[in-house]
């Protein structure tokens, strides 16, 4: 699906996704926006690693099994391999900018170690 100026565009069952540039193959930034109440799936990449920049809201983080929150304007760095999740404990929306860097984009490279909604 895609978005009104013609951006790829996913609806979750989180919230959504807009892919804001994909024409390197170097690189890939997503806006993603987690919903109140919801949280994105415990996962690792293996061929990726990825910088998230907090918009708005405020994103309850786990990386490795530790969990901290992270404010607007605010960033955490995920290697590639490493075990995340972003998950909304509050009554806005969490709205982030997603970097990607490494060799494959694509969503087929998501190992999801626990999921809320039963995704393998």
């Amino acid at each position: 699906m895609t978005d009104t100026f013609g951006r790829e565009f996913d609806m979750r069952p989180w919230g959504t996704f807009t892919v804001l540039d994909d024409v390197c193959d170097d690189h890939k930034v997503k806006r993603i926006v987690v919903a109140p109440g919801k949280r994105l799936s415990y996962q690792t990449h293996e061929k990726r690693a990825e910088h998230w920049f907090i918009v708005s809201g405020v994103a309850t983080v786990t990386l490795d099994g530790e969990t901290f929150e992270r404010l607007p304007g605010q960033s955490v760095d995920i290697a590639i391999g490493q075990a995340h999740r972003c998950e909304n404990r509050g009554t806005d929306d969490v709205v982030f900018i997603e970097v990607q860097t490494g060799t494959y984009f694509g969503e087929d490279d998501i190992v999801r170690l626990d999921d809320d909604f039963g995704r393998n």
